[in-house]
């Protein structure tokens, strides 16, 4: 008999209920299927039915504890003037939220998924309603867009559109300034160095605003 996609959704949530709940509990870095399984009260095999990795249910799991920045961005975001305040608040929230739980916010935003990492943002987009949340227009992306690259890009081509930058220059600006979050998080976690987490984003925030100001100041001595 052919599951329903009733029993199907309540399928995946169990695991992904399970595995919050050991991501809370006990860190990312002890989750396995068989732990998961054992959580879910169910085999490693029946899993296996639903989801190909561990890696793809860690991802599922790990969103429900990036809610919290989701839901902080219009705070931050409020508090700009203009919208080179607005980006620049943006990632002052993302890296606020990210170095705080570092191993987190790289399986969701750098690890390797083994596919798409669009396709999953979009199915749990639509599972868990994401659409509830209210979001200036310029960061609506973020709830559908989950390749940090692209997302910076469409945000930033907004920006250039109002002339706050050249539009030549979105992609360089936008992979820069990942390089930057990405090098602070890996050396993080590589115990590379040793700052708190508000340290952290203190001295990724110098960086991205240098790099941002330096485009901008280009715009205007042209």
């Amino acid at each position: 008999m052919a599951r329903s996609e009733k029993q199907i959704e309540r399928m995946i949530n169990y695991f992904i209920d399970a595995t919050a709940k050991l991501i809370k509990e006990e860190g990312i870095k002890n989750i396995s299927i068989r732990k998961i399984a054992k959580e879910a009260g169910y085999t490693s095999s029946t899993i296996y039915n639903y989801f190909s990795e561990v890696s793809h249910l860690i991802f599922f799991a790990g969103m429900r504890f990036v809610e919290d920045y989701i839901k902080d961005l219009p705070k931050y975001t409020s508090r700009a003037k203009d919208p080179l305040e607005k980006y620049l608040a943006g990632w002052e929230c993302f890296c606020d939220h990210s170095f705080r739980e570092p191993e987190l916010y790289y399986a969701i935003f750098i690890a390797d998924l083994g596919e798409h990492p669009e396709e999953l943002i979009k199915y749990y987009s639509s599972t868990y309603q994401f659409d509830t949340i209210q979001l200036p227009e310029e960061l609506e992306v973020i709830l559908t867009e989950q390749n940090l690259s692209k997302r910076s890009r469409e945000v930033l081509e907004k920006y250039a559109e109002k002339g706050v930058f050249k539009k030549e220059d979105v992609e360089n600006l936008s992979e820069i300034t990942i390089l930057i979050w990405q090098g602070m998080i890996t050396s993080l976690l590589n115990k590379r160095v040793t700052y708190t987490p508000e340290e952290a984003s203190r001295k990724t925030m110098e960086y991205i605003r240098d790099i941002t100001f330096n485009t901008v100041n280009k715009v205007d001595s042209m």
